[in-house]
C-alpha cells in the first residue's frame, strides 16, 4: 500500500510560533514525498487539534501521521490515541519535537525555521517505514509491596489496605516510623509528633490487610509490572515476636551499652533494644555485632531473665519470595552529616548540634528526658540557628531542602519555651522560605518572640574562652559580626539515602541529577517511575515537608491500586528482538540488560527476548556486534531514515493552494494532495529511502 502521509505542526501558543513560522514549515512539509496533507495549527493537543486528525484520517485515507510539535514525553500518548479513535494502528504515527529541539533553543527565527524543516523532514522520512506495533494485555496480581515504613510508606500501606488488597510492608530497620518517629512537635501547629504517628503505626501493626515485615530488605526484584517476583532477606531478631510481651525485662538486664543510632549518637542503647516505648514492633532486637553471647559466647542476661523464652539465639537469616501486581517505595532520606563542612565545628566543638540531635535533646524520651541542655548538663543562655547547612550550595547540594526554615523556627519556639523566654537566639539564614499553609503565620509568630535573624551564611564557628562565636557577614547591614554563643544548631540538608544507588539497581528506576529517584516527569507523573508498576512515595523522590510527603504517598497508593482494580494491563511493543538467524550466541547482550530480560536458548543457542520483562532501553541493540538485537520502532532502517531526512537540503517549494493551507479554519477538498502529484524534486535522487534505490 502506498504510503498517505498527514503533517500537522503545532503553535503551542508562541511557545514554537513565537521562534518558528509554523505556516511556512506546514507549506514545506505538503512538497514532500507521500505527505497527502499538511497543517498547521494553534494547539494540536486541544480537542479540536485531535479531532482534525481523526477527520483526515478517516476522510482522506491517511495511513501515517506526523506531529511536530513539544516533547513526545508530554503528548505523544495523547496523539497515539487519536490515531487509534481514527481506526489507525498508534505506531504509525512520529511524534517529533519542535519546541524543547527547536524554538526555546534556536534564537534566530529564520534558522529555528530552517530547523524544524529539517526535523519535520527527517518525521517524514522515519514515518513511512513505521510498522504496525500490537500491545499486549496481562493479569495484574492484586498484592502490592511498599518499601519503606516512614510516614510516606505508612499512608501508602494505609490506603492500600483499605481497600481490601494485601499490603506486604518491607522496613530495613527494626521499627516503622522513620524520621518522624525521632521528632518531639511538628510544625507549624506544633502537634506532638508521637501523638500523630504512633496511632498510624499502631494501625499498621492491627490491619489485617498488611503483612509488616520490619529488619527486612529487598534483595532482588524478577517479573514486569503487575508480576513481580521479589526476594526479601530477613534479619534474625534473636527474639521471637510470637512469644515476646515487650515488657522490656531483657533490656533491663543486658549490661553492654553502645551508641545509639536512633538518638543521633548523643544517647546510649543496649546489646538489646528498641527504639522507643512507642516502637512497633514492640519486639526488642539483639545488636549481633554488640552482643556478648553472640560474639564471645558470654553473658546471656537476656535469655536467663525472659519470663516468657523469647529469646532464640539460633535464629538465621531467611528469605521469602513474594508475588506483587506493583510496588511503592518510600525510602525516605538521609540527614547530611556536616562533619565534613569543617569550619562549623560540628565533631569538634562539644555543642554543635545537628538538627535530629537537638529533636532528641528535646524529645520527652530522649537522653535528656526532654531537658535543652549543654554537654554539661546546663540550660543553654544563648543558641546560634545556623539555616541551609550543605543546602543551597554549589559544593554541597545545590538543592533547597525546604523544610529547615521551618524547622529552625519551630526550634526557635521550643527554645524560647523551655529554657527561657529571655534566652537571646540568633538565626543565620539566606533567605526565609515559608511556602506552606500557616507557614507564613508561624514565621510572624516567632519574630514576636524576639527572635534575632541576622540575613548571612556564616563563615566560621570558632571556640573562645569556652564559648563558641559565630562568624558571618549581616547582608542587610553591610557588617560582619561576631556572635558568642552557649550552644550551635545546624540546620542540615535533607539528602538521598546512602543506599540508594543500590535501591535504584535493584528495582530497575532511574536517579535525578541529586541523587533522589526520579519521577517519570516532574509535573504529569510525580509519583511514577519509567519502570511500569514501581511508584514513589514521600522524600525518595526530593525532600519534603509532612503534608507533602502524606499526600505524595497516597498519590502513589492511588497508582497501585488502578494497577490492581483494573485487574489488566497494557505492555507496551517497543522492545527489544533478536534475530535468531543473524545471532551468533555470543552471550555479550545477557550481561548488558539492565533487566535481565534476554534468556540463552540452549537448544537453538541463540539469545531470547523475554518481551513481558524488556522495556526496550536498547542497551542491547547498542552493543550485539552481529547486529541482531534490534528495537520495534527504533529500528536502523527507521533510525537511518530519520538520519538522512536531517541532512536533507532545505529549499522549500513555491506556495501551492491547491496542496497546503497554511490555517485550519477551513479545509476545501483541494487541500489534499494526489499521490501522483507528489513533487519528487522536493526529496533529491540520492536521499531515497534504501527500497526505493534498490
Amino acid at each position: 500500500m502506498a504510503n498517505r502521509i498527514g503533517v500537522y505542526v503545532c503553535h503551542c501558543g508562541t511557545n514554537i510560533a513565537g521562534k518558528v513560522d509554523c505556516s511556512e514549515v506546514a507549506r514545506y512539509a505538503g512538497g514532500l514525498r507521500d505527505v497527502v496533507v499538511s497543517r498547521d495549527y494553534q494547539f494540536m493537543c486541544s480537542d479540536p487539534g485531535q479531532d482534525l486528525i481523526v477527520e483526515d484520517i478517516r476522510s482522506l485515507g491517511l495511513n501515517r501521521v506526523v506531529v511536530a510539535s513539544c516533547s513526545p514525553r508530554l503528548h505523544e500518548k495523547t496523539f497515539q490515541k487519536a490515531c487509534a479513535r481514527a481506526g489507525l494502528n498508534p505506531y504509525m504515527m512520529q511524534h517529533t519535537c519542535i519546541r524543547e529541539h527547536c524554538s526555546w533553543v534556536t534564537k534566530d527565527p529564520d534558522e529555528a525555521t530552517r530547523k524544524a524543516e529539517h526535523i519535520v523532514s527527517a518525521a517524514v522520512r522515519r514515518v513511512s517505514r513505521h510498522q504496525e506495533l500490537f500491545s499486549r494485555e496481562v493479569g495484574v496480581l492484586p498484592d502490592v509491596m511498599v518499601v519503606g515504613a516512614g510516614i510516606a510508606g505508612i499512608q501508602a500501606a494505609l490506603d492500600i489496605a483499605k481497600s481490601g488488597h494485601m499490603v506486604h510492608l518491607v522496613e530495613k530497620g527494626p521499627s516503622i516510623g522513620g524520621h518522624m518517629a525521632q521528632f518531639d512537635k511538628t510544625f507549624p501547629t506544633l502537634d506532638c509528633a508521637a501523638c500523630i504517628s504512633t496511632p498510624k503505626m499502631v494501625a499498621v501493626s492491627q490491619e489485617p490487610n498488611i503483612h509488616l515485615m520490619t529488619y527486612s530488605e529487598v534483595t532482588e526484584v524478577d517479573g514486569f509490572v503487575g508480576n513481580y517476583k521479589v526476594t526479601v532477606r530477613r534479619k534474625p531478631r534473636y527474639v521471637r515476636e510470637d512469644i515476646c510481651t515487650g515488657c522490656g525485662t531483657c533490656l533491663e538486664k543486658c549490661p553492654t551499652k553502645v551508641l545509639s543510632e536512633f538518638e543521633e549518637g548523643i544517647g546510649m542503647r543496649k546489646a538489646i533494644y528498641r527504639n522507643s516505648p512507642q516502637s512497633v514492633p514492640n519486639t526488642p532486637v539483639i545488636d549481633a555485632e554488640h552482643c556478648l553471647k553472640l560474639t564471645k559466647d558470654k553473658c546471656g542476661a537476656c535469655e536467663k531473665f525472659c519470663p516468657t523464652g523469647a529469646i532464640d539465639y539460633t535464629q538465621t537469616e531467611s528469605s521469602v519470595t513474594l508475588e506483587v501486581g506493583s510496588i511503592v517505595l518510600a525510602t525516605g532520606y538521609d540527614a547530611m552529616d556536616p562533619s565534613p563542612i569543617r569550619e562549623y565545628g560540628y565533631g569538634r566543638f562539644d555543642n554543635v548540634y545537628t538538627a535530629l540531635q537537638f529533636e532528641r535533646l528535646n524529645n520527652a524520651v530522649g537522653p535528656t528526658g526532654g531537658k535543652i541542655v549543654l554537654k554539661d548538663g546546663t540550660p543553654p543562655q544563648s543558641v546560634a540557628i545556623i539555616h541551609c547547612v550543605g543546602s543551597r550550595d554549589a559544593n554541597y547540594h545545590p538543592y533547597c531542602s525546604r523544610v529547615c526554615c521551618m524547622y529552625a523556627l519551630k526550634y526557635d519556639h521550643l527554645i524560647k519555651d523551655k529554657v527561657g523566654h529571655n534566652v537571646p537566639i540568633y538565626n543565620f539564614y539566606m533567605d526565609m522560605r515559608c511556602f506552606g499553609k500557616g507557614y507564613e503565620e508561624f514565621y510572624e509568630r516567632v519574630q514576636g518572640e524576639g527572635v534575632t535573624f541576622i540575613r548571612g551564611r556564616p563563615a566560621e564557628v570558632l571556640e573562645e574562652d569556652g564559648k563558641l562565636v559565630v562568624m558571618a557577614e549581616d547582608t542587610l547591614l553591610g557588617e560582619i559580626v561576631r556572635v558568642p554563643v552557649d550552644m550551635v544548631i545546624l540546620c542540615t540538608a535533607m539528602e538521598p539515602r546512602k543506599d540508594t544507588a543500590e535501591v535504584a539497581r535493584v528495582f530497575g528506576v532511574s536517579r535525578s541529577q541529586d541523587g533522589f529517584l526520579l519521577e517519570e516527569h516532574p509535573k504529569l507523573g510525580p509519583v511514577s517511575t519509567a519502570t511500569d508498576g514501581v511508584f514513589l512515595a514521600g522524600t525518595c523522590q526530593g525532600p519534603k515537608d509532612i503534608p507533602d510527603a502524606v499526600a505524595h504517598a497516597s498519590g502513589g497508593a492511588a497508582q497501585a491500586l488502578a494497577l490492581a482494580a483494573k485487574g489488566t494491563v497494557s505492555i507496551s511493543p517497543t522492545t527489544s528482538y533478536i534475530n535468531p538467524d543473524i545471532c551468533v550466541g555470543c552471550k555479550v547482550c545477557i550481561d548488558l540488560c539492565a533487566y535481565s530480560a534476554i534468556e540463552f536458548d540452549e537448544r537453538r543457542q541463540v539469545s531470547v527476548v523475554n518481551e513481558a520483562m524488556c522495556k526496550g532501553c536498547g542497551s542491547c541493540a547498542g552493543y550485539c556486534p552481529s547486529g541482531a538485537a534490534q528495537i520495534k520502532h527504533f529500528n536502523e532502517t527507521q533510525v537511518f531514515n530519520e538520519l538522512e531526512g536531517l541532512l536533507m537540503p532545505v529549499k522549500p517549494p513555491a506556495p501551492a493552494p491547491e496542496q497546503t493551507q497554511p490555517q485550519m479554519a477551513k479545509r476545501p477538498a483541494a487541500e489534499v494532495v494526489p499521490e501522483e502529484a507528489a513533487p519528487e524534486e522536493a526529496m533529491p535522487e540520492s536521499a531515497e529511502p534504501a527500497d526505493a534505490q534498490a
